[in-house]
């Protein structure tokens, strides 16, 4: 037996596959390559569109800046504007009701000047008639003070209707032929600063009668 007649024969399917695999792994390789590249091409040429032009972003953060600056500008100025309307007010306030505590503290002195030349009779003018118009002369000045002030009397007539706002009822009694709700006697004046009540008139407001009208007689002979 020779050295030739050892060597296993090959089969045909094995020659074959030995011809078919050069070709194979040539034809596979170039499609493996293109395709790599084809997606690192993709990918580099997809435009970033977060990252923004140093310029355009400088111009961004400079407007944004203008914006908010300009917003606390006027703020600001809206700010002072309330400030100066409101020192003003107060200014006002000051200048007009500043007095309104002592004015209110000196009514009880016009009230015992008034009190006080109501009770004189003619006979006391006779004997002393100097002091009755020095009391007289001093009831005047206060009321040119008040005056000045724009302290103002607030004194209702008899038979005026009742104000709420600028009197203050002291009794209700029914008066005939007096109207309900009107004033039927004025107990002391009241005063007013600048159109700001001080102190309300003291009155006394008549009521409605309690009891009823008399019916009217029939007259005789209306029957027949």
């Amino acid at each position: 037996m020779t050295m030739a007649d050892d060597k296993p024969s090959e089969t045909p399917a094995d020659e074959a596959a030995a011809q078919k695999t050069p070709d194979a792994v040539t034809s596979a390789a170039p499609d493996q390559h293109d395709g790599s590249g084809g997606g690192e091409a993709a990918e580099s040429e997809t435009p970033d569109d977060t990252v923004l032009d140093p310029v355009d972003a400088e111009i961004l953060s400079l407007t944004t800046e203008r914006d908010e600056l300009r917003d606390r500008l006027l703020r600001a100025l809206a700010d002072a504007e309330n400030t100066r309307k409101r020192a003003e007010r107060d200014r006002k306030d000051a200048e007009a009701f500043g007095g309104a505590k002592l004015a209110r503290d000196l009514l009880s002195v016009h009230d015992n000047l008034a009190r006080a030349l109501d009770t004189v009779e003619e006979t006391h003018r006779e004997a002393m008639p100097a002091f009755i118009e020095g009391v007289e002369l001093t009831l005047r000045e206060l009321l040119s003070a008040f005056a000045k002030h724009k302290i103002e009397e607030v004194k209702p007539e008899l038979g005026d209707k009742f104000d709420p706002n600028m009197h203050q009822a002291m009794f209700e009694a029914p008066v005939p032929g007096a109207e309900p709700g009107s004033v039927i006697q004025v107990i002391n004046e009241g005063f007013s600063i600048s159109g700001r009540l001080l102190r309300a008139a003291q009155v006394g407001v008549a009521a409605k009668s309690s009891s009823a009208a008399p019916a009217e007689p029939a007259e005789e002979g209306s029957s027949g």
